[in-house]
């Protein structure tokens, strides 16, 4: 058998989701290309897209925000069970527990007709975004901050988040990276979250399984590590010389490179890096642009490696004044919608995944009487 490390140019599923076309540089989801959908349309509309299968109307859309508004409220064990883990515990593994425990509270846990799991997948996605909205003030002893019924959903993670009415600029910037972050095809955690489905298993076992490999610094993560690095160089200059420094040392720089996007730049990290641009135009801190764009120069120019999405999503939050511990929950709490559509999909064709093994271990061994 053809063995494949990482399973590296394998089908592993046929879906109507998405696609990264690299030769077009496009991330085609359900025959929209991403970009265009973030530029045009609203998380809300995405997440339509991805769960129900096509974008919704304006009734449809209200219906929607209405919806996920409404299931934004969060059960007080879920706060008591998150109360009582460690505050040193990281933030996706507060989250992993969290989404677990959800399951226990949804009524059609064990239905996995695709209703059913639609229905379940919009409820998972309004908790989840509370919970993650939640996990810094809990973690400090504060209590959780609720969700305000006359805010949009979007609107309201982000008001939790950080604790005070946001401008509509803002709320626009992080609508783009909810968009952007929503979903991208078949990476580990998806492919995660399709094996454990296979299983006939729930929608919140995939989505704990998920939480769990996005921890992982090889799949999520990048995005506070980039963050990090900013603040330790501090300046354009500093920047330069601290990845000049890491190079020397054979150091990993997070927020560079990508499985799938070998030599060229990660489509989503263009469209961060005008998000980023249209805050500094509103009045935020332009260094941070300023040193990304130096960063971005010596990596290609040293190692020819591009920006992946992660690279401009941290000054992006870090502006917005988002706590650096929660970027990687956000990452999960956006690309939940891709993980419903991915789930719905699974089990309305399902096949157990059971792949084979290039054996390389002994033969023949006897054991001593």
């Amino acid at each position: 058998m053809d063995y494949r490390p990482g399973l590296e140019g394998v089908i592993a599923a046929e879906t109507a989701i998405s696609f990264l076309d690299v030769d077009h540089e496009e991330i085609v989801v359900r025959g929209y290309n991403l970009l265009d959908l973030a530029r045009e349309k609203t998380y809300v509309d995405v997440a339509a897209l991805l769960i129900d299968g096509a974008l919704p109307d304006e009734a449809r859309r209200s219906e929607l925000e209405r919806t996920l508004v409404a299931e934004s409220r969060v059960p007080e064990a879920i706060w008591t069970i998150l109360r009582a883990l460690p505050p040193s515990m990281h933030a996706m593994d507060r989250l992993r527990t969290a989404v677990s425990a959800l399951a226990g509270f949804d009524p059609e846990v064990d239905d996995h007709s695709p209703e059913a799991n639609r229905r379940k997948g919009i409820r998972a996605l309004a908790k989840i975004a509370t919970v993650v909205a939640n996990l810094h003030h809990i973690a400090e002893g504060r209590p959780p901050a609720e969700p305000n019924p006359g805010r949009g959903f979007v609107e309201n993670m982000l008001a939790m988040i950080v604790g005070r009415n946001v401008t509509p600029a803002e709320v626009r910037a992080f609508d783009i990276s909810l968009i952007a972050y929503s979903e991208h095809e078949m990476p580990n955690s998806t492919f995660t979250a399709r094996v454990i489905a296979s299983t006939m298993s729930d929608l919140y076992g995939a989505l704990t399984g998920a939480v769990a490999s996005l921890k992982g610094p090889l799949h999520g993560g990048a995005n506070e590590a980039v963050m990090h690095m900013m603040l330790e160089a501090g300046t354009p200059e500093g920047m330069e010389a601290l990845i000049l420094n890491k190079l020397a040392a054979k150091e990993r720089i997070m927020g560079f490179g990508h499985r799938v996007y070998m030599k060229k730049m990660d489509p989503r990290a263009a469209l961060l890096k005008e998000t980023l641009r249209t805050l500094v135009d509103a009045g935020a801190d332009g260094r941070w642009l300023a040193m990304g764009e130096v960063g971005e120069a010596v990596m290609q120019r040293e190692k020819g490696l591009y920006p992946n999405l992660d690279y401009y999503a941290a000054p992006v939050y870090y502006v917005l004044g988002i706590p650096i511990e929660l970027y990687t929950p956000i990452f999960f709490a956006a690309r939940t919608a891709g993980l419903v559509a991915h789930v719905v999909e699974q089990h309305a064709a399902n096949r157990l995944f059971r792949p084979r093994v290039r054996y390389t271990g002994p033969r023949g061994l006897k054991p001593a009487r």
